[in-house]
């Protein structure tokens, strides 16, 4: 990759693994981001694949496209949200898929670069968006106009902070004299309304979980996610596989619950003599816990040090 635009693909040689990624396999990497993992696809199977390469991010899929374009002719790039999927590959023409990448985490262009509003240490806009062409709105709007009660919840829920209450309260304290526009605005505010023996204690800046809690509303990220894993099994081909890689508790227990759902067969409640559900199991864990990175990965790059992968496979007719 060029200078300044380097990735490091979290736990890129175990996606391969779990992926059994081997040539002429087509492959969805639904978060293309610059392309580190799909790179690393190309690399172990001798460049012999086919991948579609999705991403809201305009800026991260230009760089992309750089980034492959030793394969230009086997990638496929589409502008749209991961959970629109089934769309970018009927476009392509495919029926289905070998292998499919759900990279969860935020690209290292939208953190490090202070004018997309994801960071709390460097100044900007309060924007947050991955995209701007699918109608979200910026983070301000949610800060400036949502109700305490709706901040609180927010604040609590997606960014499991415990001090949610007075975070929300001082937001909107603050914006009774004049709007919140910008970044460190907000971080300072949430950092004073930390308990003084909390900042003092605090391994984090006490403005990460209510930045994590904005971008997560902002993006829309839960319900993407889940409309994702509604239709991840009709996409892959018997015996393709789907890797997932979550940084936050909330997504890596819905990708958990998901693929247990698909690996069960009969859901009734289990006091019923009879099954009436018809649900058959379509998936077969292959994560019964996450993996997560090495000591040496996350020395070297420390984002990835909360993530978790999970990984299933699509069964066979025969051993549905």
């Amino acid at each position: 990759m060029s200078e300044g635009r380097r990735h490091l693909p979290v736990m890129a040689n175990e996606v391969c693994d779990l992926l059994a990624i081997r040539p002429g396999m087509r492959v969805l990497d639904a978060t293309l981001g610059l392309g580190g993992h799909a790179l690393a696809m190309f690399e172990r199977a001798g460049g012999d694949l086919e991948i579609v390469g999705l991403d809201r991010d305009k800026e991260a899929l230009a760089m992309a496209k750089e980034n492959l374009r030793e394969y230009a002719g086997a990638v496929t790039v589409r502008e749209t949200c991961f959970s629109r999927f089934p769309e970018a590959l009927a476009e392509r023409g495919w029926n289905g898929v070998d292998a499919i990448l759900a990279d969860l985490g935020v690209s290292s262009i939208q953190l490090d670069v202070a004018g997309r509003g994801f960071s709390f240490v460097a100044d900007g806009p309060l924007d947050m968006r991955m995209g701007t062409s699918d109608g979200s709105l910026p983070a301000k709007n949610i800060i400036n106009s949502w109700s305490y009660e709706r901040l609180r919840d927010l604040i609590r829920d997606m960014g499991e902070e415990p001090q949610a209450g007075r975070i929300a309260r001082a937001i909107v304290n603050e914006r009774e004299k004049k709007p919140l526009e910008t970044t460190l605005e907000l971080a300072g505010l949430v950092e004073r309304a930390y308990p003084a023996k909390w900042r003092a204690t605090a391994r984090n800046h006490p403005a990460t979980r209510t930045f994590q809690a904005l971008r997560m509303a902002v993006n829309h990220e839960m319900e993407e996610l889940e409309e994702f894993l509604d239709n991840v099994v009709d996409a892959l081909n018997p015996g393709g596989r789907v890797a997932v890689i979550s940084f936050h508790s909330l997504e890596d227990r819905l990708v958990k619950h998901a693929f247990r759902h698909e690996a069960t067969g009969c859901i009734c409640p289990p006091r019923q003599p009879l099954c009436a559900c018809g649900h058959k199991a379509r998936l077969r864990v292959l994560t019964k816990r996450p993996l997560t990175p090495s000591d040496e990965e996350t020395a070297a790059n420390p984002r990835a040090r909360s993530a978790k992968l999970r990984g299933a496979e699509r069964l066979t007719p025969e051993a549905a």
